[in-house]
Order: C-alpha cells, then structure tokens, then sequence
C-alpha cells in the first residue's frame, strides 16, 4: 500500500515547469557612454556564470560543505531527510538535511514554499529525484551556485566573488572559495565577521578544509598551506546622488518607452549604455555652482542640457539639487522660451524663399489685422524697416510678430515640431505673438531644438540611450528618429544670423575666443523665465533660469536678469570645458546675399546705434492676445500654457546691464507658472519631447513601446 501510494504521489508531482523570479533575477547595470564607467545598478545583484568558468576547487569546496556525495546520491539523502523530518514533527529548529539538489529545487522552482511542513518536504523530495533523473549533476551544480544567496547583498558565485574578495570568481584561491562555501550555511553572521562571529567563521572555514582533505580533493600539503583569506571591506549599499538619480530617472523612462518593461530592468541582466558623459555631467554642475553666486536664493532653479547635434545624444544636464526638487530642471520642468525662440520664426522663413536681406517693419506699434490693438516695442522704440540678420541680432519684437505674419504662423509652428518641440506645447500658435516665444520648453527640448542648425538642417530625436544588450547577450543599439527640418541653406544663414547675436547683439557673454558660436538669449516679461541657447557644429547647449513661484529671476548683487547674463555666463563656463582640446569647427557659409549687395547692411554695432534692449509692451497699453486658460493643479498631468499677460515692463533704452552687455528684447508677458511633470511616470513623452509625429523611437521590443 505504501508502494502504491508513492506511485500515485510520484505521478501526481511533476517538475515545476517555472522558476521563481527572484532565484534567477540578474540585476541591470547601467554605464556611462564610455561603456565601462557604473552609473547606478537596478535590482537583484547577480550575475550568470556557466560552471566551467568556477574553478574546480571552489565547486569542491562548496560540495564538500554542503553534500559530499553529490555526484554519487539520487538528488537526496535518506539520513539528512529524515533528521529534517524529525525535527519538523518534533517542534526543533530544523536542522539541515537537504541536498544540493533539494536546495536547488527549493530555491529555484516556482511552487515550492519556505514553509516547514511534512508536506512541503516530502513533495521537495519527489521534485528533487525527479530533476536528478532528468538532468546533469553538472546542471544542478551550475543552477546552484548561480541561485544560493552568499551575504553581503550577492546572489549567486560570481557576485559573491565580487563582494568578499573585489575579484571575478574564476580567480578565486582555494582559501577564498572555502569561505565563500562556509558563508553558504550563514550568509548574515559570516558577511562580515567580528568577535566570536570571526572565530565561528574561522572555525568554519577550517571544517570544511579539513572536508576538503577527507574527499580527495586537497592533498595534506596542500591543506596545510591555506590560510584564512583576507575580506574586502563591505560595500555601502548602492546610493546614487546628485544628478546620478536624475540620470537613472530619464534612462528608466527610455527604456519604458522603447519595450522595456520594469521587471525587464530590475531582474533581467541588462547592460545600458547611457549617453550621458561623465566629465561633461561634472562640468555642467560646476558651470551653474561657480557661476551663480552663493547667496543666490533657493526659489531660483537652472537647468543646463547640451546635446550631440550629429546624433541627438543628450551628453550632459544639470536638473538642480534632487534633495531639494520632485522634478529635474533639464528635462521636466518647461518655463517659456522667451526669445530663444525666434530662430525657428527665421528659420521657417529662409525655407520658405525669404533671404536674410529681407526687410521687416521694426518699427513700434506694429498693427496687425489679428490684433485688436497695436503691438509695442519697449517704450516705442522705432528701429525703422531692418533685415533679418540685425532683427535677430537686436531680438526686435516687432520685426518678429511682422516675420511671422509673412511666412505663416502655421509654418512658424511646422518648423518648430519638427524640430523637436512637441505639438501640444506649440500653444497659441494662431497669436500674433507665437514667433517670440510664448510656448513654454524644457532645456533638453530647446537644445535639441537648436541642434537642428548645427546639423545643417536635421534634426536627430533628443535620447538617453546608447544601446541595450540582455541577458543572453544580444545587443541593440538606439536609432534614433531623423527629420529634415528645414535646407542646408536655410540652417547655414539662420546660423550666421545667430552668431551677429553672439558677436555684437546681446549674447555677448556666451563668446569663445577660440572657435565660433552661434546662439540667442531669451528673457520673458518681468524676467520670469531667462534664456540662453546656442551652438557650436559639435555641442547645441540651452541653460535657463525661472523660479517655482513664476516671479521675476532676481540676484542679489546681479540684480534682475536678463538671457545675455548669468545665463550666457554659465553657457560660457561649460563650453570653455566641453570644447577644450576639441578640433575648432566653422559654421557653413551664409548665401552670398548676405554679404552685401542686396541690400544688407553690417550690424548695429558697428554704426554705433546698437538698441539698448529688447521691448516689451508697458502695463495698460491694452496689447490683444489670447486669454490665458486655467490652470490645474500639477498633480497628475502638466497644466496647460497660459497666454500672454497684459502687464509686460522692461528697462528704459540705454540702461546697460552691470556688465555692459544689452540685455535682449523681452517675450510677451505671461502669468504662467513653469510646467510640472505629472508626479507619474509620463512614458508617451521622450526626454526633450522631441520624436515628432509618428517617431519610431529608434528601436523597439515585440510589440509597440508605449508612447
């Protein structure tokens, strides 16, 4: 009858067909764009190794600890089970009895609980010679070493390896594989010894030595020549700082929109690639740190985001203090662009048959149909019918709402999205005021943005990731999305107009002796958002400074500022590092009409009638533009962009800033507070918004990746 019902019991218990997840979760590691440099690790710490690479001593070491006659035995030990046994019934602490294989079936099939049952034992004890049956003692050995916790937070041999002795378990000493075998039976107390728990742990590793000797495996010379090993000190649990928990952030929110799922992430043994620049990150927080003064109050934020205009890399950002802020000023937040962006304005219009010799209507109040008021600029001030170049030099405002007319507002809009500023952040696009920057942005978004001009024309899809390579070892590289925003030609003179800012206009401060640049401050009404945004052909780099509170961005000392000030400087700062010892690049040529004989006329400066600044509409002067919509609280979702307010102020012209740089014309008001992220994860925007109708998001998993 006890025949018989073994029988029935060995039929009814098959082989579980899963493995729990935790006994083979590798965890993910994930680098720097160098490919070797450890930017944070996520979830279990494990690693995979097949049993040739451990040497034959540490697997003696561990049978001889654990089950000395493993290779002999079918997956179970009659005298160790039913002492198991007997002390389950009898109330005593269990005692062990198991087998390697019995462990391993314990540990690694789904179906099995921890709990100490005769049940439980006797079904473990059927699964075990039925895997002893079906599959190699090499196999059992392998998923053993690979499943068993050691201590320490390591799971499985090699990461063992790792953390007691700072080495790959193929070169461990016999020494060193008797410890990490006597560490088996009592991972918490032998992790890190001190006290009667050292000499507990010598006296262990000193038995199974001795164990060593007694199955063959150690001759007596060789036993008497090993000596305790020496521990590496414990490592501190993996605590990423500083900007490393905003990259871990952004690299997890790629991955989740290219397939990946989060258990993929924690447990699937993936190595990420990051394109994030380790010198370059270091130099981004000390450009801000050392630029910015130390009384600079705490309600005022910057954010840096420099990206690869040839691949749309994202190298390097300063998100601000994450002690101090839920959300990252690079990638999260978005405040408005201010004047940054009117290069797409001139963009959209070199493409579509204007020329840089082009003249607009400079002059103050500017009327236009859609409007039922006359736009201003600061104080009045007339600038009379200019071209393109000292438009964008000397950020005219109305020259700008008179462009945007001519070319289409609708095109103004095309070119931007296209250049990666999402569609649903193109907020009133049917204003008169859209071209000067009333759309609020993100630092990354407006640096890939202007990236576009420095990629003569293309812009390459803003992203984290430089390639994927799982478990198994198949690797996948980031393709980003490309668009063709606008011609080369069109990109080249947009290009030359932004260096005359650089050079004479009101970015000064962002020069750099050694090579050319092109970029475009941006300060919107009452400074409450200020901008700094340019170029060279190898690094587009944006930097803001906006405040929670949506109030003016003032410094003690410094006093309110304006795009061509700290902003410029801190541009200025991290340049000089990121290009030193970089080759010195220069732009593309502007078309020849640029040069002079149709009508071009040199820049402002050098006839000696540089304005002063950018205007900006006076309180009460009824300027007409969209309300602003409501706002929602920014709890789940960003809240919409509010429209221009009606109460713009700006300096008198002729009022130099401290540093004797023109300060830039300012946007249109607006009471809008910077955008916050949704407080869940947003997995349907990339990290500078910027994949564009129908982005393929480079490479994807099976299936379609959300967003």
């Amino acid at each position: 009858m006890l025949v018989g019902l073994f029988a029935v019991a060995w039929a009814m218990t098959p082989i579980p067909d899963t493995t729990q997840k935790q006994a083979t979760a590798q965890g993910s590691v994930i680098y720097y764009r160098d490919g070797k440099t450890v930017l944070a690790r996520q979830g279990v710490d494990r690693k995979v190794v097949e049993l040739s690479k451990v040497p034959r001593h540490v697997r003696e070491a561990v049978i001889a600890a654990e089950n000395r006659s493993f290779y002999e035995d079918a997956g179970v030990s009659l005298k160790g089970t039913a002492r198991a046994v007997w002390s389950t019934v009898s109330g005593q602490q269990l005692q062990g009895g198991s087998t390697i294989t019995q462990q391993l079936v314990r540990n690694y099939y789904s179906g099995l609980s921890q709990e100490r049952s005769v049940t439980r034992k006797f079904k473990e004890i059927l699964i075990a010679m039925k895997v002893d049956q079906s599959k190699s003692k090499d196999w059992v050995l392998e998923q053993y070493l690979n499943t068993i916790y050691f201590g320490r937070g390591a799971n499985g041999v090699q990461s063992a390896a790792r953390a007691y002795f700072g080495k790959d378990v193929e070169d461990l000493s016999v020494a060193e594989g008797a410890y990490l075998a006597a560490v088996i039976q009592q991972p918490s107390r032998f992790a890190d010894p001190e006290g009667t728990d050292l000499e507990a742990a010598r006296t262990r590793w000193k038995s199974i030595i001795d164990a060593m000797g007694q199955t063959g495996a150690l001759t007596p010379g060789q036993m008497a020549a090993q000596r305790f090993p020496e521990l590496v000190a414990p490592k501190k649990p993996f605590e990423l700082k500083g900007q490393a928990r905003y990259m871990l952030q952004q690299v997890t929110d790629e991955l989740n929109r290219r397939g990946y799922t989060d258990e993929e992430i924690n447990s699937g043994g993936l190595k990420i690639v990051s394109t994030f620049d380790k010198k370059l990150m270091a130099a981004a927080e000390r450009a801000v740190k050392e630029v910015l003064p130390d009384d600079t109050p705490k309600k005022i934020r910057t954010g840096l985001a420099a990206v690869d205009p040839d691949t749309g890399e994202v190298v390097a950002f300063y998100g601000g203090d994450p002690d101090r802020y839920a959300y990252d000023n690079a990638f999260s937040a978005k405040v408005m662009a201010g004047s940054t962006f009117k290069p797409y304005t001139l963009a959209a219009a070199l493409d579509n048959g204007f020329e840089l010799s082009t003249r607009v209507n400079g002059n103050s109040p500017l009327r236009v149909a859609s409007a039922d008021k006359p736009i201003p600029n600061d104080s009045g001030r007339s600038y009379g019918h200019i071209n393109l170049v000292q438009a964008t030099q000397n950020s005219v405002n109305t020259a700008f709402v008179d462009l945007g007319q001519k070319v289409g507002l609708d095109k103004v809009a095309e070119t931007a999205e296209a250049a990666g500023i999402p569609a649903d952040q193109l907020t009133q696009r049917t204003a008169a005021s859209f071209p000067l920057g009333v759309s609020s942005v993100s630092a990354v978004q407006n640096a890939s943005g202007f990236s576009t001009f420095a990629n003569k024309g293309v812009h390459m899809e803003a992203h984290v990731l430089k390639s994927v390579t799982d478990g198994q070892g198949r690797k996948e590289v980031v393709e980003p999305a490309s668009a063709k925003v606008v011609g080369e030609q069109a990109a080249a003179d947009t290009t030359y107009a932004m260096q005359q800012v650089v050079k004479y206009g009101t970015g000064t401060a962002a020069r750099l002796y050694d090579r050319p640049v092109a970029g475009k401050t941006g300060t919107t009404d009452d400074s409450r958002s200020v901008w700094f945004n340019g170029f060279t052909p190898q690094l587009a780099v944006a930097v803001n400074m906006f405040r929670d509170d949506n109030k003016t961005v003032r410094i003690p000392g410094y006093g309110t500022q304006f795009g061509g000030q700290l902003p410029a400087q801190i541009w200025r700062a991290f340049m000089t590092e990121a290009m030193a010892g970089e080759p010195v690049e220069e732009f593309p040529e502007p078309s020849e009409y640029g040069y002079g004989g149709d009508g071009y006329s040199p820049p402002y400066r050098s006839r000696g009638d540089e304005p002063s600044q950018d205007a900006t509409p006076q309180p009460g002067d009824g300027w007409d533009t969209p309300q602003p919509a409501p706002t929602e609280p920014p709890l789940t979702d960003a809240p919409p962009t509010d429209g221009p307010r009606e109460d713009g102020q700006g300096d008198q012209p002729g009022q130099d800033d401290r540093f004797g740089r023109q300060p830039e014309q300012t946007s249109p008001p607006t009471g809008q507070e910077p955008i916050r992220p949704s407080t869940g994860r947003n997995r349907s925007t990339d990290p500078g918004g910027t994949g564009g109708p129908g982005d393929p998001n480079g490479f994807t998993r099976s299936g379609t990746p959300d967003g």
